[in-house]
């Protein structure tokens, strides 16, 4: 399913095994991969229920980037709200940083969101405290910061939140 969430040529698509082939070169630099993980781990993480929505951010054709929308007792961690999604391992491939890739999949989420799970209307996230350039983000494409904390295993976490 493609979502019709386009801006330009960049796009967000729900991930499907055809894509998997483009995701093994895939790369993150290893200062990066101490917050995310490598899009075809998380696929593949059996810890990751089967009901979460794996997102490509696409450029023409080619996956640049990597987020899932997880439900279920990871989404409640972070928000009493049962209609509530947690973004996890968000990233763009090295290859396509400093493009503008993130922000434009991030102002595509939204409607992205509305298509394809309906009966989302917020979507959360943990940000290290210490990945500033992530955060800075976030606040820039909507996400609110009211505040919250949560000590995760890899330190204190800003809890944002993105409200349809």
């Amino acid at each position: 399913m493609e979502s019709n969430a386009k801006n330009q040529t960049v796009s967000l698509i729900e991930y499907k095994d055809t894509y998997e082939h483009l995701l093994s070169g895939y790369h993150l630099p290893e200062e990066q991969q101490t917050f995310t993980s490598l899009p075809l781990q998380k696929i593949h993480n059996p810890e990751v229920s089967e009901t979460s929505t794996h997102v490509l951010i696409m450029e023409g054709d080619r996956p640049v980037g990597y987020f899932a929308l997880e439900d279920g007792e990871k989404a409640r961690r972070y928000s009493d709200n049962p209609k509530a999604r947690v973004l996890t391992s968000f990233s763009i491939d090295s290859n396509f940083q400093g493009r503008g890739m993130a922000k434009e999949g991030l102002k595509l989420l939204p409607s992205f969101v509305e298509a394809y799970i309906p009966d989302t209307d917020e979507i959360v996230l943990a940000v290290n405290k210490r990945n500033m350039a992530a955060i800075g983000l976030y606040l820039k494409t909507g996400f609110v910061d009211e505040d919250e904390v949560y000590e995760g295993r890899k330190g204190p976490q800003h809890v944002l939140h993105l409200y349809m």
